[in-house]
């Protein structure tokens, strides 16, 4: 199983779109196998390729910090499932997921207007 996580400075990031870099792992019998970057063009998640990038790579998990419901709309049509709320280092994450300790938030940020070029609030800020 391959696992992906919006990362920044080995953190998880607060939002999808805005990460430096997904740090995805490969799982296999509960053990982190192998373990690589993929770069993100930061940005809107629900605009971007990197759902599209990430499901060729092979990944079915996304454990994110959080995201707006477009980036998880995308996520979910793309067979990869999404726990929202987690958060800090990379490491303490994934053995937090591989333990059983780790449920979907269900916070999502705020929508936000692509044709204003603003920027957006989210609710877990």
């Amino acid at each position: 199983m391959k696992i992906a996580i919006p990362t920044k400075n080995n953190q998880v990031d607060d939002h999808f779109g805005h990460c430096e870099y997904f740090t995805v792992l490969t799982v296999e019998n509960n053990q982190v196998m192998k373990q690589e970057n993929v770069p993100s063009l930061q940005g809107c998640g629900c605009k971007s390729n990197i759902v599209n990038d990430l499901k060729a790579l092979g990944v079915e998990l996304m454990l994110a910090g959080n995201m707006g419901q477009g980036a998880y709309n995308k996520l979910v049509s793309a067979d990869i499932k999404v726990i929202r709320g987690c958060k800090g280092d990379v490491n303490t994450t994934i053995d937090a997921y591989l333990n059983g300790k780790l449920q979907d938030s269900l916070i999502r940020c705020a929508p936000h207007d692509h044709a204003s070029g603003y920027g957006h609030s989210c609710q877990h800020h």
